[in-house]
């Protein structure tokens, strides 16, 4: 595909969860610095909410939340008939091989990621997953 039949950034909408909100503010900036729009959630409940309402192209998720774990999430949201939101999961907590793949394992989880977040990696990963030309922020 060439980049011009990419579509631009700004027609993607990033539903960025976590409820670390300086992890979310750091988040937020590299998504909207590669020209995504967003919102956000800081737990479970909410995330699923958002999801719901929103129907985001993708969903950058941290495992850890408060309310429901981000594992929770994922199930709830294929239960809701939201599984096609493609999600990224981001942990800072140590999983063995076993759980990582249980996790890749989720037919809407297209990524994973552990913490700490390298911005150059996740804005690679975002128009990766969402077949978006970079350089199309503002």
């Amino acid at each position: 595909m060439d980049d011009e039949a990419m579509p631009a950034p700004a027609t993607k909408l990033v539903l960025l969860v976590d409820d670390d909100e300086s992890l979310l503010d750091l988040m937020e900036h590299v998504v909207k610095k590669e020209g995504f729009r967003t919102d956000r959630a800081a737990d479970g409940p909410e995330a699923l909410r958002k999801a719901q309402a929103l129907h985001p192209d993708l969903m950058v998720l941290d495992m850890m939340l408060p309310g429901m774990g981000g594992y929770e999430v994922i199930r709830e949201l294929q239960a809701a008939g939201c599984g096609d939101v493609a999600i990224m999961v981001v942990t800072g907590r140590q999983m063995d091989p076993g759980g990582i793949q249980q996790v890749r394992g989720e037919p809407n989880v297209r990524e994973f990621m552990q913490k700490p977040l390298r911005p150059a990696f996740l804005a690679a990963a975002l128009h990766r997953l969402l077949g978006t030309r970079p350089g199309g922020g503002a």
